[in-house]
């Protein structure tokens, strides 16, 4: 009997199984290893589980201290976070806002929620994040600068802001795109849904922006079943953010007045109990992940023609989803390897659809795309949970 040559889906499989070991593995799960259970107690018995009760002020303190934001405004989402931190930027209906086309749907979807429209540009394979040298060059022949502000030519619109996104945890090259947002008057408003825990040269993702947004969802590497945060330095727009997710209503002691129209965005104060307890276990967590990335590293290097995604030099990725890339000639393979490993139980999966293929954004402008679409050809991601790090 002749013994037929191993696959490339069957080392790749076998080398993800030397990590997590026999059993099944979804892509990413939240762990609950700490006072979660005490504090939804503490939560229930005070009755005080929708947005008023102090595990809202905690953990919005928490999250401040954590990332070193001087202020961090607890939502019901990420992308209501989102959502916000755009209108706070001074995103109008009409405008046009800078975003990567390889990205999740709810970047492009709190765009539309401002009437703004999406405008998509490229991203770059070392950090999968915005290419800042080919978006300036982009910019500086497709718009002018017209009262202070970044003319679309092709549109007349203004490109009020753009929104660079961490994407699975590894920091952008933000040194690049603040000084494109400087250079061509756009605001700078940071997409760190997936990157808590993930650090810019010493300086946590999400704080270089006007503000920034981040996500606590059952799969982000801490969850509060639901939620989000906003992040920023100015006082001001910190307390604007604050009063608009929470209807606009003015202090009083039993009078409903609201002053704007605003939103219903607070997160209750029950999931913010979870998240009090998640945050006391985050550093354990992200140490977690990052040994996992490292078994994966050493099972996955001796494989032509795949890289697992590392973290950008002088950065510190939190590895929320750790990612598999193969090479341009390998690319044909994607398909039969994410079949192969779901047979095998193994949970894997391809990274999103690019937005201006999505049908409510197929109008929308977009630059040359060429990355991004060679990117999402030969993405995968693969088991991430921090409680795989203790399988093997």
């Amino acid at each position: 009997m002749v013994n037929r040559p191993v696959t490339f889906s069957e080392q790749v499989v076998a080398a993800i199984r030397s990590v997590i070991g026999s059993g099944s593995a979804v892509l990413h799960e939240p762990s609950f290893n700490g006072n979660e259970w005490l504090y939804l107690k503490e939560c229930l018995d005070s009755t005080f589980v929708s947005s008023v009760g102090k595990f809202v002020d905690r953990f919005e303190a928490d999250i401040a201290a954590f990332t070193g934001a001087k202020h961090a405004v607890a939502v019901v989402n990420g992308t209501a976070a989102l959502h916000i931190a755009l209108k706070l930027a001074g995103v109008q209906a009409g405008d046009e806002v800078l975003i990567p086309a390889f990205t999740f749907v709810a970047t492009a979807n709190a765009v539309t929620y401002c009437g703004a429209t999406p405008h998509f540009v490229d991203s770059e394979e070392q950090t999968l994040g915005v290419d800042a040298p080919k978006l300036r060059d982009y910019l500086a022949s497709h718009t002018e600068q017209r009262a202070g502000n970044c003319i679309n030519r092709a549109t007349g619109k203004i490109i009020r802001a753009l929104v660079p996104m961490h994407t699975f945890g590894h920091p952008v090259d933000l040194d690049g795109l603040m000084a494109v947002a400087h250079d061509f008057t756009l605001a700078l408003v940071e997409d760190a849904a997936e990157s808590l825990g993930s650090y810019y040269h010493g300086r946590h993702t999400g704080t270089f922006g006007v503000l920034g947004t981040l996500s606590f969802n059952g799969n982000k590497t801490i969850t509060t079943g639901g939620g989000g945060a906003i992040l920023t330095d100015d006082e001001a727009l910190a307390r604007h953010a604050k009063h608009l997710t929470t209807t606009a209503k003015l202090p009083h002691a039993w009078e409903y007045r609201h002053d704007e129209i605003a939103y219903n965005y607070r997160m209750p104060n029950l999931n913010a109990a979870l998240g009090c307890a998640q945050l006391e276990q985050l550093p354990a967590m992200l140490r977690a992940k990052r040994e996992l990335f490292q078994r994966y590293q050493t099972a996955l290097s001796p494989i032509p023609g795949v890289r697992l995604m590392a973290e950008p030099e002088g950065c510190q990725s939190n590895y929320w989803l750790q990612t598999l890339l193969l090479d341009p000639d390998h690319a044909a393979e994607r398909d039969a390897l994410l079949q192969a490993t779901n047979a095998a139980g193994i949970m894997t999966r391809p990274a999103w659809i690019l937005m201006h293929e999505l049908a409510a954004f197929r109008e929308s402008p977009r630059m040359d795309l060429a990355t991004a679409q060679s990117l999402v050809q030969r993405l995968m991601n693969i088991p991430s949970s921090s409680g795989l790090a203790q399988n093997v």
